[in-house]
């Protein structure tokens, strides 16, 4: 028994190591219940940073959630050669960014509530800045201010026309618009709030506004960070744009996967049955790649290029509208207002002043080792957890200027490599579009093959198993 749990806890570091799709994020490349292998030569092994670890588990013992590695032994960075190097448009496992800090929550099966801890903390500075704001948390307006901003779906920008009309039909327009300005200039403050209400109070707030005790947060060390697994759309030194949701890779259109997926509207749109849905489109009502949010006068329809033209062709009577979310600062000569700058921090780099959006991205260059960019206030806020959290440098920003290391700065030389992962999934994928970079240590290693796949909805899907990942 010993022998076979070194074994395979070798193979399973440095080999091989199975992998479960938990979400919808690159349909429909890969699906919910898909089971695949991830190749972890193709790029070369990493070297355990934590090597005393429970085996065969990752970051959780299952069942006790307890931690399953201890950090009294604990290396650096290294990996093996490998065959190669990540490219353009593989579908890669990594380790989660953001997953630094994690929040553990006792109502879920392994523990983890939000794995995006930095948007966790935005919105619950949100929270604490609207019930301070607002002395009158009763009133209609108040409550459909925190209905609209603090329990908004994480990743998605707010309707921020809505809030304004009905705010405005109610005299409180103009009150809402000045606090929402006063949160933008003191929201280090706020979020500073935020941070020790989660760390010491262990006190937050959950999707639907409940109150909720949960177990704190915890530091996690790169190699026990959450695996997720999206594509590589852009390598060190690419330039990415996205416009109207058209990736641009070097200023031209990328390559778009067969399964990836986009979001339309359709009016007079009357689905067939589920079967025919299923069979004919590719279409699966259970995992909401068709829906109608208001009873049926229109659908939400989420379809790959050539399942979208197939409905195209059968539903001729139907209107079809790709969903565009509109950008703000970049399309207009004015500041942003307190509302826009406040969707703004939904998306990388979750600065107020940049306007990034599911659809529209600003056009910027993935880091590259050894390359050297200038610094100012205009782009600092690309490179803040670059130079921190993965480089380990201190950063200071002050009218003086930047500071890095207690030395005043006006340039930074990347010392890793770094990529750019979208999920095929587009709209409904938390990926680069909102916490970022990937560096190079963080990446584990290719997704390769699909062994078996099995739907809650329709059984075992015998056409995936065996299936090479593209």
């Amino acid at each position: 028994i010993l022998f076979a749990l070194v074994a395979a806890s070798i193979i399973r570091s440095y080999v091989i190591e199975p992998f479960q799709i938990p979400t919808g994020s690159m349909e429909k490349t890969l699906v919910v219940g898909d089971y695949l292998f991830v190749n972890k030569l193709a790029y070369g092994p990493k070297v355990p940073v934590t090597p005393l670890s429970f085996p065969l588990v990752h970051n959780t013992v299952p069942w006790v959630n307890v931690q399953s590695y201890t950090q009294l032994e604990k290396g650096s960075y290294n990996r093996l050669p490998g065959f190669g190097g990540v490219n353009r448009n593989d579908v890669v496992v990594f380790n989660y960014p953001s997953g630094d800090t994690a929040v553990y929550d006792p109502r879920m099966p392994m523990g983890l509530m939000g794995h995006d801890y930095h948007g966790i903390v935005i919105r619950e500075a949100q929270r604490l800045w609207v019930e301070e704001a607002f002395s009158d948390r009763q009133s209609d307006v108040t409550q459909f201010y925190v209905d609209s901003i603090v329990n908004a779906n994480p990743g998605q920008n707010l309707d921020m026309q809505r809030v304004r009309d009905y705010a405005t039909s109610l005299g409180r327009e103009k009150l809402i618009k000045t606090n929402a300005k006063e949160f933008i200039v003191n929201r280090n403050y706020w979020m500073n709030r935020a941070r020790k209400m989660i760390a010491i109070d262990k006190i937050t707030m959950d999707n639907e506004g409940e109150m909720i005790q949960h177990g704190g947060a915890i530091y996690r060390p790169v190699d026990k960070r959450e695996n997720y697994i999206k594509r590589c759309v852009a390598v060190p030194g690419d330039i990415v744009e996205i416009k109207s949701s058209v990736l641009y890779i070097n200023n031209q259109p990328a390559d778009v996967a067969p399964g990836q997926n986009l979001q339309y509207f359709a009016y007079n749109f009357v689905p067939k049955s589920e079967l025919s849905m299923r069979e004919k489109y590719g279409l699966e009502k259970g995992r909401n790649d068709y829906y109608s949010p208001n009873n049926g006068t229109v659908y939400i329809i989420n379809a790959t290029a050539s399942e979208f033209k197939k409905l195209k062709r059968d539903f001729s009577e139907a209107q079809f509208e790709l969903n565009l979310e509109k950008q703000y600062s970049d399309t207009s000569k004015q500041a942003p207002t307190g509302l826009q700058m406040l969707a703004n921090l939904d998306k990388f780099p979750k600065d107020p002043y940049i306007n990034n959006t599911t659809t529209d991205f600003n056009k910027f260059t993935v880091p590259k080792k050894g390359v050297t960019v200038d610094l100012n206030d205009q782009n600092i806020a690309w490179y803040r957890r670059i130079i921190t959290a993965y480089e380990g440098h201190t950063l200071k920003e002050t009218t003086a200027g930047i500071y890095i290391d207690n030395k005043k700065v006006n340039s930074y030389t990347f010392e890793m490599n770094y990529y750019w992962m979208m999920g095929d999934n587009r709209y409904n994928s938390a990926d680069s579009r909102v916490w970022g970079f990937v560096p190079e240590d963080h990446i584990v290693g290719r997704a390769s093959l699909v062994w078996f796949s099995k739907s809650p909805d329709v059984g075992i899907r015998w056409e995936r198993i065996f299936k090479l990942i593209k």
